[in-house]
């Protein structure tokens, strides 16, 4: 794949003329060049040109950042070093924007480009009018070869190329070589989306191990049971399993994306009970629309782009009450369910039914009435649930097991495409999966399983560690943890302050950080975490560092219920009385007026120990967990309800934070 639209040696480049350039720029870019945007080339190919005479490299323009949709103003490559280069035309100051930008920039080529991961990456932010100054180049505390940006104008930045080159040694930079690197990327969900809607695919975006299952290959295995039940006329159903992390959601937006086609008939849809995703993913794919059509020179209304969103994201809840209201088939013959396991029981559904929509003789479970919609279609359909193991996190959720009910009660004509992994103790399946065996038309695809979490991408044993963790595996959490530690820090600290000063100075550019909590986290208050504060989750992921909504102020925090399904790239995860460890094993309790209290349903321990679950899985590049001290003076925060977990931690090998 060509990643950029201009491409040379340094010598040719500079032996080219400006129209040359320009016109290949022009030819190369994938919308209508503004006179803006030829300015700014002009600038940049001007001052570059006089100043690489001396060095022997390869330039490239506009170099694609598929993971961030977004493109580098220039790359070079000299010497041993990648300079990372954003400039900032006619412009006299120096944003913080611009900063992380390029600092952005400067991480995903040094984290998700296999030939840049051992080179130097030099990120350069030029305000082309700014005022001389000192030219300071230093390497990140991180000691991993990438340097804090530096900033400087048009007429110094000859003198940044010669400083960085002083400074650093090594081997001169094979271009062929570099050029041949795979670009490996692990975007976030929001990222991913972002991308997908703008017409990349997921091999552009995500990376590919030889030792897990291409994510390519799971929306292959997808998209051909959509196409033999459209030319056969078949219902069929996919469950895809997966590990927290693995990219069952991509999976999902993915094929979402890519089975809209209104010329042919052919409509999907998107579908999640997580209200907070839903609704995250419609304002970021708003926002990014309203921001591409204004750099294209266009405009469009937040609120019309939102409604082109709402067509293919939509709230499972919303779906259904549109297919109570009108009993035709719908539009969709696709229809994606995003953490199926979460859909509502027989009990909970007629129960809300009874309650909020005034059917007080409704009497199937969420999977059972879902499923029916698509079955209205007289000639085909697919339903595709995205399951997760232990992660139901309230009560009514109705776990994997009813989809499969249902299916056996309801419709025997369906066929079934199923992940092996199904029958894992985690997705509750044992006495049902059984029952497939007598069934016709059962289909076990090994495709159709995740096994190799992506959310990290700096150590993909993280999910296993957490679930070795909260099994009380100790052992085996030990061994894990050793093979996560060198990439993925992990700490533990009793001081707030500290913690929040340890992620600050973990995160580069806008790496998102933030505080999470369980829900049940009631005697955090005198940390000043409130669980119980409304905060609104799109702020929260959404806006940049100076607004005091976002994660980045730390003051705000989210539960799980804020958080399944979404990541941050650091996290804090605060650990409160709620569920402690003891020798006994773990302990359930529920704060009740002024005292805890113990949790007695095996149900509400499973959601209690699969929110702890949530919130140790959500950061991609590490975390600090806080146990508190606890105050000898408060009877609810008594030290002996704290230590133990502490302790518990301390022993899997966690660096406790001094």
């Amino acid at each position: 794949m060509k990643r950029s639209y201009y491409s040379d040696s340094t010598l040719n480049f500079r032996h080219s003329s400006m129209d040359e350039i320009i016109g290949q720029l022009t030819r190369e870019c994938e919308f209508p060049v503004l006179q803006t945007q030829r300015q700014a080339w002009f600038h940049q190919i001007h001052i570059l040109q006089k100043i690489l005479s001396p060095y022997e490299g390869a330039v490239y323009f506009e170099y694609a950042i598929p993971r961030m949709g977004r493109r580098i103003d220039v790359v070079l490559l000299i010497g041993p070093a990648v300079f990372v280069l954003e400039f900032k035309v006619g412009e006299r100051e120096f944003s913080a924007y611009g900063t992380d930008q390029v600092w952005d920039y400067a991480l995903d080529l040094k984290n998700f480009h296999d030939s840049s991961h051992d080179k130097y990456i030099v990120p350069v932010l030029i305000a082309s009018e700014a005022d001389d100054s000192i030219i300071t180049a230093t390497l990140t505390s991180q000691n991993d070869q990438i340097f804090n940006p530096i900033k400087t104008n048009s007429s110094m930045l000859e003198s940044v190329i010669e400083c960085v080159l002083a400074f650093v040694d090594g081997d001169t930079i094979d271009r062929i070589q570099w050029e041949d690197g795979r670009y490996c990327p692990t975007p976030t969900i929001i990222e991913a989306a972002l991308a997908l809607y703008n017409d990349h695919t997921v091999a552009d975006i995500y990376r590919k191990d030889a030792d897990a299952i291409n994510l390519s290959q799971t929306t292959d295995a997808i998209a051909e049971v959509i196409r033999t039940s459209r030319e056969k006329s078949h219902k069929s159903i996919c469950f895809v399993t997966g590990v927290p992390g693995a990219g069952k959601t991509l999976v999902g937006l993915n094929i979402a994306t890519k089975h809209i086609d209104k010329t042919d008939d052919l409509y999907s849809v998107f579908l999640s009970g997580n209200g907070p995703l839903v609704a995250i993913l419609r304002e970021a794919l708003a926002r990014d629309k309203v921001k591409r059509e204004k750099e294209k020179g266009g405009r469009i209304k937040k609120t019309t782009a939102l409604s082109e969103v709402k067509l293919f994201i939509q709230n499972v809840h919303h779906f259904r009450d549109d297919c109570l209201r009108d009993e035709r088939a719908p539009k969709e013959h696709v229809a994606l369910f995003d953490e199926a396991q979460r859909a509502w029981n027989l009990e909970q559904t007629s129960s809300f039914m009874r309650r909020k929509k005034d059917t007080p003789g409704f009497s199937q479970s969420e999977p059972e009435f879902l499923i029916s919609c698509l079955d209205r279609h007289s000639d085909w359909a697919v339903v595709v649930c995205l399951v997760g193991g232990g992660q139901e996190i309230n009560t009514g959720e109705a776990g994997t097991s009813e989809w499969l009910e249902s299916l056996n009660r309801q419709f025997p004509d369906w066929h079934v495409h199923i992940s092996p992994h199904l029958s894992d103790s985690e997705y509750g399946t044992d006495n049902i999966i059984e029952s497939l065996s007598t069934r016709q038309n059962v289909i076990y695809n090994d495709y159709l399983h995740l096994s190799v979490s992506m959310r990290s991408f700096r150590a993909e044993h993280v999910s296993l560690l957490v679930k070795q963790l909260l099994d009380r595996d100790i052992d085996n959490a030990k061994e894990t943890f050793e093979k996560v530690r060198s990439k993925y820090p992990i700490v533990i600290a009793r001081n707030f302050q500290k913690a929040r000063s340890w992620l600050k100075t973990q995160a580069s550019g806008s790496e998102r950080y933030g505080i999470v909590a369980s829900s049940q986290a009631e005697r955090l208050k005198p940390h000043a975490i409130d669980v119980k504060s409304p905060m609104d989750p799109i702020h929260w992921f959404l806006d940049d560092k100076d607004d005091v909504r976002s994660s980045y102020y730390l003051e705000d925090v989210a539960t799980e219920f804020h958080v399944q399904g979404l990541e941050l790239d650091w996290a804090c995860v605060t650990w409160d009385a709620d569920f402690r460890y003891s020798s006994k094993g773990w302990e359930h309790r529920s704060f009740c007026g002024n005292r805890w209290i113990n949790i007695n349903k095996e149900e509400r321990k499973i959601f209690l120990k699969n929110a702890y679950r949530v919130l140790l899985t959500r950061a991609r590049q590490g975390m600090v967990i806080v146990v508190p001290f606890g105050d000898y003076e408060d009877k609810t925060r008594d030290p002996a309800f704290y230590d133990p977990t502490f302790n518990y931690l301390q022993e899997i090998g966690f660096t406790v934070l001094e």
